[in-house]
């Protein structure tokens, strides 16, 4: 187990005065759709105009979410972590059914193990995780994750929030037009 210190870098991405906070799980179909958007929406709204944080909401139905999760956090504490973090989310999102179940319950998936699907993601990521997946303490920001969201009354992803508001509107099948209306960027 590693025990030097670490910290996690946000995944925060533009530096504008609208915040636009986006809880995903990375393997829901839905998620990674709207993961997939993210980069076009920085480009439309300007990222002086725009702030987009990605917070993550591990769901249990989702077999491998606690694990792919703490991947992506253990990510954001290497050098260059928010961009090592969006490769690995970028890397799942990529290779979706590879790190699910079928029905949710069954297929492939029954036999592989945590470290299995480590190593899936870092064959398909180029990120270096064994390690900082070892990370003494990362639980305490995968936590902060799930109490932030339950503190703001989040339970299925992707749910949007813009200035501290869940925006029920938003959805994975809007157009980054329509993001950046409901937003206020238009």
């Amino acid at each position: 187990m590693t025990t030097t210190p670490w910290k996690a870098e946000p995944l925060t991405f533009g530096h504008g005065p609208r915040v636009l906070e986006i809880f995903l799980e990375p393997t829901c179909p839905f998620c990674v759709k709207t993961f997939s958007k993210l980069d076009a929406l920085l480009e439309a709204a300007g990222e002086g105009r725009l702030t987009v944080k990605l917070r993550l909401q591990s769901q249990p139905w989702h077999m491998f979410s606690g694990v792919i999760t703490r991947c992506i956090i253990a990510a954001s504490t290497l050098p260059d972590g928010r961009e090592m973090a969006k490769k690995v989310f970028a890397a799942v999102g990529d290779h979706r059914m590879e790190f699910e179940f079928e029905g949710h319950a069954r297929g492939p998936n029954m036999d592989a193990t945590p470290n299995d699907i480590i190593a899936r993601i870092e064959s398909y990521s180029g990120v270096p995780l064994k390690a900082a997946f070892d990370q003494q303490g990362l639980e305490t920001e995968i936590k902060w994750h799930a109490k932030y969201a339950r503190q703001n009354g989040i339970h299925v992803s992707p749910t949007f929030m813009i200035d501290g508001l869940i925006a029920p509107k938003m959805s994975s099948g809007d157009t980054i037009e329509q993001w950046i209306a409901e937003i206020g960027l238009d």
